[in-house]
């Protein structure tokens, strides 16, 4: 395997720019050499920030994929095109990291899951925040055995008022979904990461319309229109999973609650429990009394240095590129990834029927 490799960008919006694009640009053993858009001028304009003097700009993907000097591509796309682009980049024989939600659908990301399997090419989803201190350090925990058997877990994703407002966020047809399919889905990956549960066996789930119809709301990002607010503004799930655990997922992205939370989860094993509602909180007993530790994940020490510590998407993006040079698993694996889509699904149907949803393994 060559030590540098050959990376492109499909879809240079917010998340390209604000994530992959700066996180990439740090590591040597990367050259950002295409950038594709549908609106030329993205292209263009991260080419001449991010790129090299012989970086190539394009607004059809398909043509960037029939240069054979690209090793990875990254799929920066809205969630509708996931599946159809990365299918292609596999096939192409590139390697591939898509921004999360895997797809819109358990079909669409099986067949990302085949592709893989059958080009022998790696894949990932881009769950950046399994690479915060917190979660690693929890997952170390979890690992060891340190929380015991995790049978119960919430994954939280709660904002009390922050809508996207741009892109094609509001857009059921072209998102999927709104703050299930979009935070939710950090918080179950997490949870599931935690506990190394895979194999769900039913789902109950509720979403709601509500706060979206109304003019002029306080929002992070400005008001939202109400006619282009197609998505569900919040939606809940309730998840057995084979082995008699049970997980509750909660997102929102405008709810009247002060208990708000993002990307985070609680465990409670048969030896101990964990949060990272207020920093990561241990819980458990000893020696007939309770006790609850909070964890320091900062390097200080002095008053003046707080230590340095790379960022989340720069731990990341130097994982995944040497996960491809190293020929190892990423650390987010595909075949995880469509668990967390089936899950969600799930409860997008289970909602629409009000019935529970089985599933088959």
């Amino acid at each position: 395997m060559k030590d540098k490799l050959k990376i492109a960008i499909i879809g240079c919006g917010g998340i390209a720019n604000g994530k992959h694009l700066p996180s990439l640009s740090k590591l040597e053993q990367v050259e950002i050499s295409a950038f594709c858009d549908i609106v030329i001028e993205r292209a263009e304009k991260a080419a001449k920030e991010y790129g090299g003097a012989d970086a190539k700009t394009y607004a059809d993907y398909k043509e960037l994929l029939q240069d054979k000097s690209i090793d990875v591509v990254h799929v920066c796309t809205p969630n509708i095109s996931h599946m159809e682009i990365s299918v292609a980049a596999l096939e192409s024989g590139k390697h591939v990291m898509c921004e999360k939600p895997m797809a819109i659908s358990t079909e669409e990301a099986r067949q990302m899951v085949e592709a893989a399997e059958r080009t022998g090419q790696k894949l990932t989803i881009g769950y950046n925040n399994r690479f915060r201190p917190d979660s690693q350090y929890l997952h170390n925990l979890c690992k060891r055995g340190d929380l015991g058997e995790i049978y119960y877990a919430k994954a939280h994703a709660i904002r009390r008022r922050a809508v996207p407002t741009w892109g094609v966020f509001l857009d059921e047809e072209k998102q999927g979904g709104g703050p299930l399919i979009d935070i939710g889905t950090h918080a179950l990956d997490l949870t599931l990461w935690m506990m190394n549960n895979y194999k769900p066996k039913s789902v109950m789930g509720t979403i709601y319309h509500k706060l979206g119809k109304n003019e002029n709301s306080a929002n992070a990002w400005g008001p939202w229109d109400p006619k282009k607010f197609t998505v569900e503004d919040s939606a809940f799930g309730f998840i057995t999973m084979e082995n008699g655990a049970t997980i509750v997922l909660e997102s929102s992205w405008a709810l009247n609650s002060l208990d708000v939370d993002e990307a985070k989860c609680s465990l409670s094993g048969t030896k101990s429990g964990a949060d990272m509602k207020n920093g990561l909180r241990i819980n458990g007993e000893s020696f007939g009394k309770l006790y609850t530790q909070n964890i320091e994940l900062d390097n200080g020490g002095v008053a003046f240095y707080d230590g340095k510590s790379e960022s989340d998407p720069d731990v990341e993006a130097r994982m995944w590129i040497e996960s491809i040079l190293n020929e190892a698993d990423p650390v987010v694996k595909p075949s995880e990834a469509l668990v967390v889509t089936q899950i969600l699904e799930a409860i997008y149907e289970s909602a629409r029927t009000g019935k529970a949803v089985y599933f088959d393994h």
